[in-house]
């Protein structure tokens, strides 16, 4: 069942998500939630779906980057990205820390602000402490595409959006920026738009 996506100007995707408990995380309700919410990511297609982002402030998030998603990127822009594949999972009240500073600048979209796209300031490398579907308690360590990944949909939980992080002279549609930035670096985009 593809649930509706919520959009930039809704409040619950500004409010902080509220933790699940044990006996949530175990119940058929959420279960059923985790395949809708997987089944939403995949129909649009995304790579991950934060709770909010269909109007249910709970600290659950999917994640997913498969390998056909790369098709429209070079092996160079895939390298540079350092873009992998990632298996289905969950993320469950989780805990971000930041490796670094967030100073790896990409294109980043989101199915909540359709149609647009703007370089967001990530950090490298992440360590996330969550519990998994089952409750189980889960340490990741990402870097790369990944990292980028699970920063935007912790993000979600706590009521911030891309739009927060950009470059705001970036900003653009997917359109454009297919059109004119695709093929540019960062650095390139932002010394054109004077950012």
């Amino acid at each position: 069942m593809r649930l509706k996506v919520s959009t930039v100007g809704e409040a619950v995707l500004r409010q902080q998500a509220r933790p699940l408990s044990s006996v949530e995380i175990r119940s058929a309700r959420i279960k059923q939630l985790i395949e809708h919410m997987r089944a939403t990511m995949n129909d649009a297609p995304g790579v991950g779906l934060a709770a909010p982002q269909i109007g249910i402030p709970l600290q659950l998030a999917v994640i997913e980057d498969k390998l056909e998603y790369f098709s429209g990127f070079s092996p160079e822009q895939i390298a540079e990205r350092q873009r992998k594949p990632v298996p289905f999972h969950v993320l469950i009240n989780p805990v971000l820390q930041l490796q670094g500073a967030p100073d790896v600048e990409f294109f980043e979209g989101c199915l909540s602000l359709p149609g647009y796209t703007a370089i967001v300031p990530r950090a490298h490398s992440v360590r996330v402490e969550c519990l998994d579907h089952g409750g189980t308690l889960q340490v990741i360590k990402a870097s790369g595409w990944y990292a980028r990944i699970l920063q935007h949909e912790i993000d979600h939980l706590h009521g911030t959006l891309y739009l927060d992080r950009m470059l705001g002279r970036t900003f653009c549609s997917i359109d454009n920026q297919v059109r004119f930035w695709k093929n540019k670096s960062a650095a390139e985009v932002k010394a054109a738009v004077g950012s």
